[in-house]
C-alpha cells in the first residue's frame, strides 16, 4: 500500500515543477540556443517535413513547429506549458496529460508517422509502460525516436543547474543508450539506429559548432557526446494470414549482357502474388536490347517489360526500372547473374514478412567462385564497407552488391526526399542505401553465393570507380555526419 501514493505523487511533482518553469522556458532555451539549434537540426534530419508527428513532452511547442509537420501534435504533463504552446503555435494541436492515462490517449487520433520523446524519457514514472502505450498511435511504418543525454554528462548537467547555466529540471531517470534500447525491446519496439551528437553544447566563441561538426562524429570520440538518439519501429508480428502476398517487380539493368538475358528469365523463380520482370538496357554494343525483345516475345507466359534508358549508368537504369515497376516489392538483379536468380525469393521474403524494410545482398559470407572477384576489388569492397558502416551506423559487409530489395511505398518516400543527397550515384547502390538510412528503414544483409560470370566482362573500372567511391565516402561524411 505504501508504494501507491509515491507512484501517484511523482507525476504530480513533475507537473508542478514544469508548471513553475513554463513562463521561463523560452528564456532558458534562448540562453542555450546553440544546443537547441543543433538538436533541432538533427531531428529535422531524422524527420522529413510533411509527416504526422506526435511529440511527447512537447513543452511550449517550439520543437513541434520546427519539424514542419503535416499534422503536429504535442502532449505535455504541464497545463501551463500547454497553454503557452497553444498561444505560440495556434496552428498545431496540443493536449495536456500523461501518455499512460487512457483519458489523454482517447483524445488523440492516430496513427502517426513519427513519435518523438525529446528528453521526456528521463521524467517518466514507468518507462516501459509509457512506451507500450504508444503502440495505440503506431502503424507498422511508424518510427519512435527517443532523444536523451549521455550518462557521462550527469555530473556536468547537475553542476550546470546549480550554477544557473541550465534550466533546473531536477532528478531524472538514469538511462544509457543500451538501457533505452532494452526498454524498446521490452515494450515491443525494434531498435533501428542510434547516433551521438554535440560534444560541445555551447557556441564557445564559434569553436563549439566546428568541434561538433568535424570532431564529434569521429569513431571513439562520438560516444562522449551529450545528446544520444535512438530510432526504432514497432516490432513486426508477421503478415496477417488473410492478407494476400505482395506482388514483386524484378528490375534487371543490362549493358552488353546479351548472353545472360534468357538465362535470367529461365532461372528466376515465380514468387509473390505476381512476378514482373523489367529489363532496362543501357546502350549496349552486342545486341542486348534486341535480345531482350526476343526473350519478351519468346516467353509470353511471363510478365516481361523492356526499356531502353535515356541516361547513363546503372543508377539511372535502376531509377527508370523502379519508376516503371508496378509490384509491391522492388528487387534488383544484376544481368551478369553473378548473384544467382534462384536466391531472389529470400530478398522478397525479408520484405514481405516485415523483418526488413530494405534488404542488401552480401557476397562476403560464403566462399566465392574462383575468379568471381579480383583481389584489389575484394580489398576495396571490404574497406568501403567498413567506412559506410560507420557513416550509416549500420553494419554493412558489402555495400557494392547489386542485389537489393525495398517495398515500393518506401521507395516512393525515398525518391521524394532524394534532393537531400541529389543525383550523385552512378552505381545506384548508394542512392538506395543512403536514402534508406535517411528514411530510418530497417536494413538487413542477406548472404548470397557469388558466382563467376558465364558471358561478357565486368563494366567496373577498378581505378576510375574506386576514385568515385572515395568521393562518395567524403560526400556521405558531409551529408550524414558533418552538418
Amino acid at each position: 500500500m505504501t508504494g501507491t501514493p509515491d507512484k501517484q505523487a511523482r507525476p504530480a511533482l513533475v507537473q508542478a515543477r514544469f508548471d513553475a518553469l513554463a513562463d521561463s522556458r523560452a528564456a532558458w532555451m534562448a540562453r542555450n540556443a546553440a544546443f537547441h539549434a543543433a538538436d533541432e537540426a538533427y531531428l529535422r534530419f531524422l524527420i522529413p517535413e510533411g509527416l504526422r508527428v506526435l511529440v511527447v513532452g512537447c513543452g511550449i511547442g517550439d520543437l513541434v513547429a520546427a519539424l514542419r509537420p503535416a499534422r503536429g501534435v504535442g502532449i505535455d504533463i504541464s497545463p501551463r506549458m500547454i497553454d503557452i504552446a497553444r498561444a505560440r503555435h495556434p496552428g498545431l494541436e496540443f493536449h495536456c496529460g500523461d501518455v499512460a492515462d487512457p483519458a489523454c490517449m482517447d483524445r488523440i487520433a492516430g496513427p502517426f508517422d513519427v513519435i518523438l520523446l525529446p528528453g521526456t524519457i528521463g521524467f517518466l514514472d514507468d518507462c516501459q509502460g509509457a512506451l507500450q502505450a504508444l503502440h495505440r498511435w503506431c502503424a507498422p511504418a511508424t518510427r519512435l525516436i527517443v532523444a536523451y543525454h549521455s550518462r557521462l554528462w550527469e555530473p556536468l548537467l547537475q553542476l550546470a543547474e546549480r550554477l544557473g547555466l541550465k534550466m533546473p529540471e531536477g532528478q531524472q531517470n538514469w538511462l544509457s543508450t543500451r538501457d533505452i534500447m532494452n526498454l524498446f525491446d521490452l515494450a515491443g519496439f525494434e531498435p533501428i539506429r542510434r547516433e551521438w551528437r554535440q560534444l560541445v553544447p555551447r557556441r564557445a566563441a564559434g569553436l563549439g559548432p566546428l568541434i561538433n561538426r568535424y570532431l564529434a562524429p569521429l569513431p571513439g570520440i562520438r560516444r562522449l557526446c551529450l545528446r544520444n538518439y535512438i530510432v526504432g519501429r514497432p516490432r513486426p508480428s508477421g503478415p496477417a494470414t488473410a492478407a494476400p502476398p505482395p506482388s514483386v517487380s524484378v528490375v534487371i539493368p543490362c549493358r552488353n549482357e546479351k548472353g545472360n538475358i534468357e538465362n535470367a528469365v529461365r532461372r528466376l523463380p515465380d514468387f509473390g502474388a505476381r512476378t514482373e520482370i523489367l529489363f532496362v538496357e543501357g546502350h549496349s554494343r552486342d545486341g542486348t536490347f534486341e535480345e531482350c525483345l526476343r526473350v519478351q516475345a519468346a516467353y509470353p507466359d511471363h510478365d516481361i517489360k523492356v526499356f531502353r534508358q535515356t541516361g547513363k549508368g546503372k543508377g539511372d537504369a535502376v531509377r527508370l526500372g523502379f519508376h516503371e515497376a508496378t509490384g509491391d516489392v522492388l528487387l534488383i538483379l544484376d544481368a551478369d547473374l553473378t548473384t544467382p536468380p534462384e536466391t531472389m525469393p529470400r530478398f522478397y521474403e525479408a520484405i514481405a514478412s516485415g523483418r526488413a524494410d530494405f534488404a542488401n545482398g552480401t557476397r562476403f559470407v560464403y566462399p566465392m567462385a574462383a575468379g568471381a572477384m579480383r583481389f584489389l576489388n575484394n580489398l576495396a569492397n571490404r574497406a568501403f564497407a567498413r567506412a559506410f558502416s560507420y557513416l550509416l551506423n549500420q553494419r554493412f559487409t558489402d555495400t557494392l552488391c547489386g542485389t537489393k530489395a525495398i517495398r515500393r511505398s518506401d521507395y516512393v518516400r525515398l525518391a521524394a526526399n532524394r534532393a537531400y543527397f541529389g543525383e550523385f550515384d552512378p552505381f545506384g547502390d548508394f542512392d538506395l542505401i543512403f536514402g534508406a538510412a535517411k528514411q530510418n528503414l530497417k536494413m538487413v544483409e542477406i548472404p548470397i553465393r557469388y558466382a563467376d560470370r558465364d558471358y561478357g566482362s565486368t563494366n567496373i573500372s577498378r581505378f576510375t570507380h574506386g576514385w568515385l567511391l572515395l568521393r562518395m565516402v567524403l560526400f556521405a561524411w558531409r551529408k550524414l555526419k558533418a552538418f
